[in-house]
C-alpha cells in the first residue's frame, strides 16, 4: 500500500493507493509552512488516519527537486525549502519516500487514466495561476530525478509582437528571475495583465472570460493575443518532445472554447499534422497530485519487486 501526499501552502491532503484501480483521497489538514517537526507530524498523522502500514511514501509539491544535490526549491513553504526533503522525511518515518513536482504529477496521472491514456509521449500542461507542465514517454516521468524537463512557461520565449494586427508585448519580469517568460501571460495573473497592458483595464480573469463569450471588443483582442502568445512555445514544446497528446489543466482549462482556440493555432504551428484536437482538457479533474504522486510510488514499488 502506497500513500501519496499533495503538498500545497494551504494544506496537505492524503491518498491511499493499493493499485492503478484503488486509488482513494483522505482529507486534508493545514500545513505547517513554518516549522519542520510539525510538518512531519502531519504526515505521521495522515499515516495514522489510515490504520494501514504503507510501504512507500510519494509526494506532489510545488517546488523542484534539483537532480544533482536532491535538494527541494519551495519557496512557499519555508520549513521543506532548501532540504534534501526525501533523505529528511526518510530519516524521521522510516519509510521510502518519493519527491515529484506537481505538474509532473498532473502528467503522470492524465498518461496513466486521464486524456494521454494510449499515448507514448504526453505533455501535461497547466494553465492556472501561472504556467507548467510535465512530460511523460513511455510511461516513465522525464523528472523522475527531479529537473525542469517539460516547463515549458519559463526562459525568455515571449513574442515581441502578437495578435492581428500585431502590437507590442513587453518582457514583463519573471517570478523565476527572467523576463519574457511565457509564465507572465499564459495563467489567469498572465491573461489579466495583458488586459491591463491593452486597454489599461483591470478585469479579473473569469470577467475577461465572460466579456470574451459574448464577444465584447476588447476581451475578443485580449483572448487573440494570449492565444497567439501562449501558441507558438507550445507548439515549439509539441516539436521538440514529440508528444501527440496535450492534457491541459489548471482554472483556465475549465474554458472549452479558449482551449478549442488555442488548440487550433498550435496545430497550425506545429510540424506534424493532426486531424483531432492535441491541447484536450485533462480528464483527471479531482486530485490530479495525489493520483499522479500515487501512481508514481506504485510505479517504483513495482520496479523494485521485479529486481
Amino acid at each position: 500500500m502506497i500513500i501519496s501526499f499533495d503538498i500545497g501552502g494551504s494544506a496537505i491532503k492524503g491518498g491511499v493507493a493499493h493499485s492503478e484501480a484503488d486509488i482513494t483521497p483522505l482529507g486534508r489538514r493545514p500545513t505547517p509552512k513554518d516549522d519542520f517537526a510539525a510538518f512531519v507530524d502531519t504526515l505521521r498523522a495522515i499515516i495514522a488516519e489510515t490504520g494501514e502500514q504503507p510501504t512507500r511514501l510519494a509526494f506532489s509539491i510545488a517546488g523542484v527537486v534539483d537532480p544533482d544535490t536532491q535538494r527541494l526549491t519551495c519557496a512557499n513553504i519555508p520549513c521543506i525549502h532548501g532540504r534534501n526533503l526525501a533523505a529528511d522525511l526518510e530519516a524521521e518515518l522510516g519509510l521510502p519516500v518519493l519527491i515529484a513536482n506537481d505538474a509532473d504529477c498532473f502528467a503522470m496521472a492524465e498518461a496513466d487514466l486521464g486524456a494521454g491514456r494510449g499515448h507514448r509521449i504526453v505533455l501535461g500542461a497547466i494553465l492556472g495561476t501561472g504556467v507548467g507542465g510535465g512530460v511523460v514517454a513511455d510511461g516513465r516521468l522525464i523528472n523522475a530525478a527531479g529537473g525542469f524537463a517539460g516547463e515549458w512557461g519559463h526562459g525568455p520565449a515571449l513574442a515581441s509582437h502578437a495578435g492581428n494586427p500585431p502590437v507590442a508585448i513587453p518582457a514583463f519580469p519573471c517570478g523565476c528571475g527572467q523576463t519574457g517568460c511565457v509564465d507572465t501571460v499564459g495563467g489567469a495573473r498572465g491573461l489579466e495583465r495583458l488586459h491591463k497592458t491593452l486597454h489599461e483595464i483591470d478585469l479579473s480573469s473569469q470577467e475577461i472570460i465572460d466579456d470574451w463569450l459574448k464577444a465584447e471588443a476588447k476581451a475578443a483582442r485580449t483572448i487573440d493575443v494570449f492565444v497567439d502568445l501562449v501558441a507558438s512555445p507550445l507548439a515549439l514544446t509539441v516539436n521538440i518532445t514529440g508528444a501527440t497528446i496535450v492534457p491541459v489543466g489548471g482554472g483556465l482549462s475549465n474554458v472549452e472554447e479558449l482551449l478549442a482556440e488555442l488548440d487550433k493555432a498550435v496545430r497550425q504551428r506545429i510540424l506534424r499534422k493532426f486531424d483531432r484536437p492535441l491541447v484536450v482538457r485533462s480528464e483527471c479533474r479531482v486530485e490530479p497530485g495525489l493520483i499522479g504522486a500515487a501512481l508514481l510510488g506504485l510505479k517504483a514499488e513495482a520496479a523494485e519487486t521485479t529486481v
